[in-house]
């Protein structure tokens, strides 16, 4: 099954914007995933166990350096297409 997952990290830090691309760079080492970044959110697509493992990997790495942090994650049990912007026309 593939799938779309929207996820922000927000590290309770002053000088966040390390920690934020770090957790984008690791993303972006595990293959066969889809992965969009903007200024609010990163959105990944693919399959539910590439997304998923990818995901609980980086986000376990993430939380095991000591640093206080949140994680706001959207799943979405759909292949949304993530690479083109939406018509709204």
């Amino acid at each position: 099954m593939k799938i779309t997952v929207d996820i922000s990290l927000y590290p309770l830090d002053a000088d966040y914007i390390p920690t934020i691309k770090a957790f984008i760079l690791r993303l972006r080492t595990f293959p066969g995933l889809e992965i969009v970044t903007n200024q609010l959110s990163t959105q990944l697509r693919g399959e539910f166990e590439q997304v998923t493992t990818a995901i609980n990997t980086c986000i376990h790495e993430s939380m095991s350096g000591g640093q206080k942090m949140v994680f706001v994650t959207r799943y979405l049990n759909s292949d949304l297409e993530i690479g083109r912007l939406p018509n709204i026309d």
